[in-house]
């Protein structure tokens, strides 16, 4: 089970939503996994239809799986890569964005196989 959970919500800027998840999607994934302790990366859109009805202010959430003694070693890692060639920011991206550590308090709890859902 991996140690954190990254989770980062973000924006494209205005019309540039194609830029903004080829970007993210091509080049960002790769650039953060080389990071000491990235082992996962994965990316969400929002869906259309929502149990509340809003706003939502995030279009898209990035879930990075981390697995190191201490989430510090992932945080500087992050911090003294971004915006430079081994992690460059696409202009693409909204500069307001979400971006929080998780770690699992509970295992991964699943419906038992077979039974009626």
């Amino acid at each position: 089970m991996p140690r954190y959970h990254l989770l980062v919500l973000t924006n494209p800027t205005e019309g540039r939503e194609a830029e903004y998840n080829d970007w993210y999607t091509n080049q960002h994934l790769d650039d953060v996994l080389r990071v000491p302790g990235v082992i996962g990366a994965q990316r969400f859109q929002r869906t259309e239809v929502q149990r509340d009805a809003g706003p939502y202010p995030w279009k898209y959430l990035a879930v990075y799986e981390c697995d190191a003694n201490d989430v510090t070693s992932v945080i500087d890692g992050l911090r003294s890569r971004s915006g430079t060639p081994d992690m460059p920011i696409s202009s693409a991206l909204d500069g307001a964005r979400f971006v929080c550590f998780f770690e699992p308090i509970t295992d991964m709890k699943c419906r038992p196989a077979g039974s009626a859902g």
